[in-house]
């Protein structure tokens, strides 16, 4: 059963029964409203931040995003930063934020306040996975990096042939989504990328459009759910 409908030309090239049932999160589900004003200040706006959900992750990622905050708290005094934290890893994130004298990040771990502070985002940095769906599907304009070490690395190369990390550009065959890894991953690359579509509401508006044109073409008209479940029935 696939998620996306381009990979069905690779299960039929080694002749393996396959059908399109849809990825959960890009179909629509009716959210109960929730007051976010606690997070919000009069002139600021907000920058959704995911550093990750693993350990090994934040603890590579969290250095690079505050040195990233950094300078652009030296460039624009308008934002605030939400770290989209794990309830397991949300005390760890806080830690780090803590060792530094910034003022203007908050950390959140409850799924629903997460969804919503997104949605009131005007940009998101995110640890490349499927966050990124969630993230083009809310209409917001974003980058992806990773950064992992260097034999790990080495490791990846040689497995994987695709040319870019990002499913939406995976798709598109394209990068829509600017994707910062590795040596890129840096705090510096970070900034002048945001800095470059803050400063630029045609870029941002061009990124949404080939996003949710993409989009699009990954849905399923029905519910994946219902696909999945007749599909099992056959067997049953």
């Amino acid at each position: 059963m696939l998620l996306f409908s381009f990979e069905k030309q690779y299960f039929d090239k080694e002749n393996v029964d396959n059908d399109f049932v849809g990825h959960p999160l890009l179909e629509d589900i009716s959210e109960s409203k929730i007051d976010i004003n606690q997070i919000l200040e009069k002139n600021k706006a907000l920058i959704s931040v995911y550093p990750g959900s693993r350990k090994s992750e934040i603890d590579i990622l969290m250095p690079i995003l505050l040195e990233f905050i950094e300078l652009m708290n030296n460039s624009y005094e308008d934002f605030i930063f939400i770290f989209h934290a794990t309830s397991e890893y949300a005390d760890l994130i806080q830690s780090y934020i803590k060792n530094t004298k910034i003022n203007n990040c908050e950390v959140i771990s409850d799924e629903k306040i997460k969804s919503h502070t997104l949605k009131k985002s005007v940009f998101a940095v995110a640890k490349s996975g499927t966050v990124s769906l969630e993230i083009c599907k809310s209409k917001i304009p974003s980058i992806i990096l990773y950064k992992m070490n260097f034999i790990n690395y080495l490791i990846v190369k040689l497995l994987v042939k695709v040319k870019f990390a990002n499913i939406i550009n995976i798709a598109a065959k394209e990068e829509v989504i600017p994707e910062l890894l590795q040596s890129k991953c840096n705090a510096k690359t970070i900034f002048e990328n945001v800095s470059s579509f803050i400063d630029s509401p045609d870029k941002i508006k061009e990124q949404i459009t080939k996003t949710q044109l993409i989009l699009d073409k990954l849905k399923s008209p029905t519910p994946s759910a219902e696909i999945a479940s007749k599909i099992l029935m056959k067997y049953l």
